[in-house]
């Protein structure tokens, strides 16, 4: 009980919201790699054109945490979750915009 009391304000939802992509992206970058260097995966990336879209299943992992919080009935971290996603979303639609 102690954990969800400690853990339920929205600060802690958007921390999440904020590390779970990133270590997303780390494990689909170590999964299609191909040898590459951290930063020549990243310039391949860019030249292909899908920022947008690595972002896009990185920020997919959100999801999970969310539905964690939500499970354990910790609405105001999902609500931070759900915020930072938002966020998340808006940034994507103005890389993929320009």
């Amino acid at each position: 009980m102690r954990f969800r009391e400690r853990f339920n304000n929205i600060l802690s939802g958007v921390i999440g919201g904020i590390i779970i992509p990133v270590t997303a992206f780390l494990i689909f970058f170590l999964a299609t790699r191909n040898g590459l260097s951290f930063s020549g995966y990243l310039d391949k990336v860019t030249e292909a054109g899908n920022v947008s879209e690595v972002m896009s299943i990185s920020v997919f992992a959100n999801i999970i945490i969310f539905l964690i919080f939500n499970r354990l009935d910790m609405l105001r971290a999902a609500k931070g979750v759900l915020g930072i996603t938002i966020v998340w979303a808006f940034v994507i639609f103005g890389i993929k915009l320009f």
